[in-house]
């Protein structure tokens, strides 16, 4: 288990090692990735490293999980100031394009998370689904939303966030898989017409009763 930094000097020592393996792994897979070129690319010792993780697992998995609390936190920053359920979708996707597209890394590692580290995996996602849940349960509650189930649409959601910037932003223009050449943003067309389909799953139906008229 990893040690916990007790000053402030430490742990800007293991951030420094959470973004040097983010970009290791990123770059290389964890399989190629080695500590040794972790700490190269941190400026730190080999030692250094041991006094924060024990493996290069556990390294694997503090990143993944780092990434998570960071792409988390952008997106409920970015809906929470919002004032209705769309916009704080528009809001919150947006925020996860922009940090995917600063952090490419994240797609990368979660994808080798299947393989490598399947808790780590899960962990990203249910954390993820989580808050979204609590979000559509409380916009259904207030009529804002159809009546759907709000676990049931927090996983789609998430999947047309996942594959709508995995197409855009990680593979780039051409579409290809080009890692050389990423847009680094999801085209205003395509992610107004993404809004579109969204807010049209999300409607309330006309002849669905408002929360005012509920018994």
């Amino acid at each position: 288990m990893s040690n916990t930094p007790r000053t402030a000097r430490g742990e800007r020592t293991r951030q420094k090692l959470l973004a040097a393996a983010e970009q290791v792994f990123a770059e290389q897979g964890y399989h190629d990735a080695s500590v040794a070129r972790i700490t190269e690319v941190a400026g730190v010792g080999m030692g250094t490293f041991y006094l924060y993780f024990d493996t290069k697992l556990e390294v694997f998995d503090q990143v993944v999980e780092d990434l998570n609390r960071r792409v988390r936190r952008a997106m409920y920053e970015a809906s929470s100031t919002q004032h209705t359920r769309a916009a704080a979708e528009r809001a919150g996707f947006a925020a996860f394009f922009k940090f995917t597209a600063e952090h490419p890394a994240l797609y990368r590692l979660v994808r080798q998370a299947e393989f490598v580290s399947p808790a780590a995996l899960n962990m990203h996602y249910s954390r993820i689904v989580d808050g979204y849940t609590s979000a559509l349960q409380k916009a259904r509650d207030n009529g804002e939303i159809g009546d759907v189930d709000p676990t049931v649409a927090a996983w789609a959601l998430m999947g047309i966030g996942e594959i709508i910037g995995m197409r855009w932003v990680l593979w780039g223009a051409g579409g290809q898989g080009d890692l050389e050449d990423p847009t680094s943003e999801v085209p205003d067309d395509v992610f107004e017409q993404m809004m579109r389909f969204i807010e049209r799953a999300l409607a309330v139906p006309a002849d669905q009763p408002t929360a005012e008229e509920t018994p």
